[in-house]
């Protein structure tokens, strides 16, 4: 289930849509799960928008009124303009998706263990 929840504009033009989509049925996960994200227009779903969102979830990125601010760095008032720092900032966007994908335990871990396994033929 897709649905529309609101418009994402620059000044007054429309530039996106945030969405909320529920999985009703599936069969290798658990179902009934929720998502919410940004669609921008010739874009795509924003990654940076994505990234602001969870930053935020998780305490990693801190929302004062309409401010986003990281580590210090005043990311921009208001989301458009953070998702824009986020754009050009590949550095901080990079360090910002590294500390999520750590504390919610996704991503390429190699331990010491795994660099010394031996490949098997068969």
């Amino acid at each position: 289930d897709v649905r529309r929840i609101g418009q994402l504009k620059e000044g007054e033009e429309v530039v996106g849509q945030r969405v909320r989509v529920k999985v009703v049925k599936n069969k290798v996960a658990p179902p009934f799960k929720q998502a919410e994200f940004d669609i921008l227009y010739g874009v795509g779903i924003s990654k940076e928008g994505s990234l602001i969102d969870m930053g935020v979830e998780h305490g990693f990125i801190r929302k004062s009124g309409s401010w986003f601010t990281y580590d210090g760095d005043q990311l921009g008032q208001g989301k458009e303009n953070a998702r824009k720092f986020l754009r050009e900032n590949i550095d901080i966007r990079d360090e910002i998706e590294k500390k999520i994908k750590e504390k919610l335990g996704i991503g390429a871990d190699v331990t010491a263990q795994d660099a010394d396994a031996v490949p098997v033929e068969f």
